[in-house]
């Protein structure tokens, strides 16, 4: 992929809003997408009249103090973002149908526009220039448009440039080499383009071009390895499990590596929980050294990729280690004790580790944070002896600022999704409400999170906009456990390059 600079030097990221103060516009009907909220408005106000006053959000911190039920959301309008019938030779036409349908349905995934597509083929012009006065009137504030060619070779390229309507320019623009629509990186490759526009309009990369590894259950009770693309595509096996004599094929955990090209995870193969590390481009996997008794479990990444992070439970005293993957040596203690240290997860910067542990010895595990040379843990989730609650399974934001994991607030209550705002008082804030929600793992742009949820049909993946508290569902119909979300393929190809 290639990418034109910015055109006048506006940095990315830095587009002006039409929706200025005291000049407000109602676009054309045509660029008015259905709203899933009409007519909601009134009604929620009516509900909340019929919610009891123990309920409303002025008690909230009374009944579960740092607990907000419910996130802040950003109400800001986003802004509408209209995409432009892509053009191309008669023998492209297909192909390019495929990647526009393609590219409209990763950024309205993105939650950071109002996407408007599918308009009539009229709005392309013959000689494939932009109108922008016809688009300022029909309400757009950005608007995509895609070109199908013949690059050298014969392969495709798809030639996407970003307009600002406002400032009537091109804002960016990008060559996206494609292959063969039946091909399984097809998608994929267009995944690029989308997080190209993103990046070019918000200055922070996409999320379509990342995947999702998880468990999958089968019915004969074996636990393999399955992936899919972020928007629910190309769902697949990853990893097949094979078990020793009195093994069981049974995988769990799994997590990527920073470079996106290894997932380590936790097997049952030799009869024990022992934690392998798969290489994907060759398909080669190894066992991490194992010189204490007791189970491996729970691993994760440094984020310079080199080590590995893990609990050990049993044999006598249990803990957190770590064991340097890239040098095949140094195995370190990182905590030790009688209690149970699990699910490590460190802060992008490396300084710090977050994990659960029952070191309270209340029955119910805690999220604590440590530094990474040791010291005292601070405790993160909320807590009161006499409703001390339940958080487990924690991941740090790549952005630093949050800590996610799963709970119940109340004894009796379900778990749920929730997120503790590093830097606010540690303000904790719950995502989901619905059924029950384990497991969270962020998307690389900080923004979204995958997690298991179980409702009435069965159990699911879902991914939340924790700026906008929208819920999708990524994966149904199946038994699956312990998402782990890819780093940006798009953010690895330019670092290769």
């Amino acid at each position: 992929m290639t990418s034109d600079k910015r055109i006048r030097g506006r940095p990315k990221g830095c587009l002006r809003s039409r929706r200025l103060p005291g000049m407000p516009r109602t676009p054309h009907p045509s660029l008015l997408p259905p709203s899933p909220f009409a007519g909601g408005l009134a009604l929620l106000a009516a509900l909340l009249l019929l919610v009891p006053a123990g309920l409303r959000a002025q008690d909230v911190e009374e009944r579960f103090p740092g607990v907000s039920l419910g996130i802040t959301y950003d109400g800001r309008a986003a802004q509408t973002l209209a995409i432009q019938p892509f053009s191309g030779p008669e023998a492209l036409a297909s192909t390019g149908r495929r990647a526009e349908a393609i590219v409209s349905r990763d950024l309205r995934y993105s939650n950071q526009f109002q996407v408007v597509d599918s308009l009539p083929s009229s709005l392309a012009r013959a000689d494939e220039s932009v109108d922008y006065a016809v688009w300022d009137q029909l309400g757009a504030d950005l608007l995509v448009t895609g070109r199908m060619e013949r690059g050298t070779g014969g392969q495709a390229v798809l030639m996407v440039e970003l307009h600002d309507i406002v400032y009537r320019e091109v804002v960016d623009r990008g060559r996206f080499p494609v292959p063969d629509p039946d091909s399984a990186e097809f998608r994929m490759a267009v995944h690029l383009a989308s997080d190209a526009v993103v990046e070019w309009a918000t200055g922070e990369p996409g999320i379509a071009a990342t995947r999702i590894v998880f468990v999958r259950r089968m019915e004969d009770g074996s636990q393999d390895l399955w992936v899919v693309d972020s928007d629910g595509e190309n769902l697949r096996r990853m990893h097949r499990q094979s078990a020793a004599e009195g093994g069981h094929p049974i995988a769990t955990s799994p997590v990527w590596a920073p470079d996106g090209r290894r997932v380590a995870f936790v097997s049952y193969r030799s009869g024990l929980p022992r934690i392998y590390e798969l290489d994907l481009d060759s398909g080669e996997e190894r066992m991490v050294p194992s010189p204490r008794t007791g189970d491996y479990i729970t691993p994760t990444y440094t984020p310079d990729g080199e080590t590995l992070t893990f609990a050990i439970t049993g044999g006598g005293r249990s803990g957190l280690f770590s064991y340097n993957i890239r040098q095949d040596c140094c195995f370190r203690n990182l905590t030790e004790g009688r209690h149970e240290d699990l699910s490590p997860t460190w802060s992008p910067d490396g300084r710090r580790l977050a994990f659960n542990s029952n070191r309270l010895g209340v029955g119910a595990p805690q999220v604590y944070v440590m530094d990474r040379d040791g010291g005292r843990p601070e405790l993160l989730s909320p807590f009161r002896y006499d409703r001390p609650g339940y958080y487990t399974s924690p991941d740090w934001s790549p952005r630093g600022d949050r800590v996610a994991y799963h709970g119940r607030v109340e004894r009796r209550g379900e778990h749920q999704i929730l997120v503790s705002e590093l830097g606010r008082g540690n303000r904790v804030a719950r995502l989901t409400s619905e059924g029950v929600n384990e497991d969270p793992s962020w998307a690389p742009d900080g923004r979204h999170l995958v997690f298991v949820g179980r409702r009435n049909w069965g159990r699911g993946l879902f991914i939340v906009d924790a700026a906008t508290g929208q819920t999708r569902t990524l994966v149904s119909g199946m038994d699956v456990r312990y998402p782990s979300w890819s780093p940006s393929f798009q953010t690895i190809l330019a670092e290769d390059r």
